[in-house]
Order: C-alpha cells, then sequence, then structure tokens
C-alpha cells in the first residue's frame, strides 16, 4: 500500500492518504504559540498491522522538523515510536 501524508489544516491533522484518496490514519495536532504538540494518533481497524502508523509517524515528524516548527509529542503511540527511533528522539520533546 502507497500512503503519502498531508497535513490537513482545516481539520489541525496529518493524514494518511493512499492511491484513491481515502484517509488510513491520521495524527491530531494543536499549536501552542511556536510549538506544535502532536496529541492523538489514529489508524483506521482494519489496516492495523500494515505499517500505516509507522509511515504517517515518520511523516508527520520528517514535515514538522523540515518545517522547524518546535514539536512536543504527548501521543502514547508517537511517544513510544519516537523512543524506538532515536533518529528522532533529539528533535522533538517527549511528554
Amino acid at each position: 500500500m502507497s500512503l503519502n501524508v498531508r497535513e490537513n489544516r482545516e481539520s489541525h491533522r496529518y493524514e494518511a492518504v493512499d492511491e484513491a484518496g481515502a484517509v488510513s490514519g491520521f495524527v491530531e495536532y494543536v499549536d501552542h504559540d511556536d510549538t506544535r504538540e502532536l496529541v492523538h494518533a489514529e489508524v483506521r481497524d482494519e489496516l492495523e498491522g500494515q505499517g500505516v502508523g509507522s509511515t504517517l509517524a515518520r511523516g508527520v515528524l520528517d514535515a514538522v522538523l523540515d518545517a522547524g516548527v518546535a514539536t512536543r509529542v504527548t501521543c502514547p503511540f508517537l511517544v513510544s515510536w519516537v523512543e524506538r527511533h532515536p533518529e528522532y528522539a533529539g528533535q522533538v520533546v517527549l511528554g
């Protein structure tokens, strides 16, 4: 499955979208002054265990870090994901 991660500013979230345009999962965020807080991730039940969450996590983190936005990760799934991917650990605040 090929997914693209895009920001949906109106909904304050990033979405993993498949080739047909269907949303496979999303990460909600809240902006606080100069920091973007990643608060909740969700993947469609039927797609769990197929790498959607990891694709979404990497895509979201790359997007916010490439934009130079200070990032706090409070979503339990994303905290756990960052802890397993040390290349992101020093670039975001956990908790």
